[in-house]
């Protein structure tokens, strides 16, 4: 029988996995000796060829963070007028739409996985489309197949906000392979971190030149700027800790398989509780979040109550992504966020909650996590 007595310290939905403290230092020692802290210095130089060759993709730039990588892309690609996205994605993803004066049209999602509905893109297009901004929600990847046709049949530009894919493959091919272009983030909450960090990730050679001058601030050389660019470059310290924590990330995804593992276990035969759904036997996933769905009218409780008396057990859990986009005061004008456009998503989000996933959880924390979840059923 498992106590059912509140954790004795608080449970976060993530924790950042750290290297050491020697091996952070061993690396500081060689910035020090460099006399180099920023502008593509080697720790920089080194880290985007390792990060190519990890991701299997054949062009890469590094960012400070991911919103402003995904900035760039809009930037890069020339974007304008309305792009098509999803409602159900983190504040940025619509974000850097608008600080690029360009309006975000919500598409619904897919009841199953949760991304952007493929079927429903085309409906969406007008005269003033030019790209759509697909997300792979929680690291699950989109139908990249439709999306590619349906923005080859109307001569639109696609994108990938992969913040959630780090390493992420279909059939063998990085997930960052698709499309235009793909943004990682290398957050601190993630998988795989730099502290605060991003890249681009595309298959054009002129495409990273432009890309690489955008983000520092349009520069060419000392007496030439040739274009409006932004201040996005990773420096040293963050590169060198990012080539410290790519030899952690198998070993973290592999803690989670496990705990992946238990929950599915211990949660599969809950009514009212939907698990995330199965991807194709060629993903590979990254395992990244372990996500959840209560639906009150089956499980008796709702989300709200789940995510509310839950933290009288000390467990933190989130409710990713709740408000949707299109309910924030900046969007809800927009037609495309009308609730009754986004029927789907308006559903999920108010029942999608994530639950504790890190590598140092214990499995029997995650037992204790699932016990505690059943107890509250009605």
């Amino acid at each position: 029988m498992i106590n059912l007595e509140p954790f004795k310290e608080i449970i976060y939905v993530t924790r950042p996995v750290f290297p050491t403290i020697e091996e952070v230092t061993e690396k500081l020692r060689d910035i020090w000796e460099a006399k180099w802290l920023t502008n593509n210095g080697p720790q920089h130089t080194m880290l985007e060829h390792e990060l190519k060759t990890f991701l299997k993709v054949p062009y890469l730039s590094l960012f400070n963070n991911g919103t402003i990588a995904l900035m760039v892309a809009c930037q890069s690609l020339r974007l304008s007028g309305e792009v098509i996205t999803t409602p159900f994605t983190f504040a940025a993803t619509p974000h850097v739409l608008s600080w690029n004066n360009i309006t975000p049209i919500f598409c619904d999602i897919d009841a199953e996985t949760m991304n952007i509905d493929a079927d429903k893109i085309e409906s969406m297009i007008t005269p003033h489309t030019t790209a759509i901004l697909a997300v792979h929600v929680f690291g699950t990847p989109c139908d990249v197949e439709k999306i590619q046709e349906v923005a080859d049949r109307y001569g639109l530009r696609v994108v990938y906000d992969a913040a959630h894919a780090f390493g992420v493959e279909i059939g063998e091919r990085g997930v960052g392979t698709f499309g235009d272009i793909s943004m990682f983030s290398f957050h601190a909450t993630k998988l795989y971190h730099t502290v605060e960090g991003g890249a681009l990730v595309h298959g054009n050679e002129h495409l990273k030149a432009r890309i690489d001058l955008l983000k520092n601030f349009g520069i060419k050389n000392e007496e030439e700027v040739v274009m409006p660019g932004i201040n996005g470059k990773l420096d040293e310290i963050r590169a060198a800790i990012g080539r410290i924590m790519l030899n952690y990330v198998e070993a973290e995804r592999q803690k989670r398989i496990r705990l992946h593992e238990i929950y599915n276990e211990e949660l599969a035969d809950v009514e009212g509780v939907k698990l995330m759904p199965n991807c194709a036997a060629d993903v590979k996933l990254n395992y990244q979040y372990y996500v959840v769905r209560i639906d009150e009218n089956v499980f008796g409780r709702s989300r709200d109550f789940v995510y509310d008396e839950f933290r009288n057990y000390n467990v933190f859990a989130r409710k990713y992504f709740h408000p949707l986009c299109s309910e924030f005061t900046c969007y809800r004008q927009l037609n495309s966020a009308r609730v009754e456009n986004l029927p789907v998503a308006n559903v999920i989000g108010q029942q999608v909650l994530s639950l504790p996933m890190y590598g140092d959880l214990t499995e029997d924390e995650v037992r204790k996590i699932c016990a505690i979840l059943k107890s509250f059923k009605r």
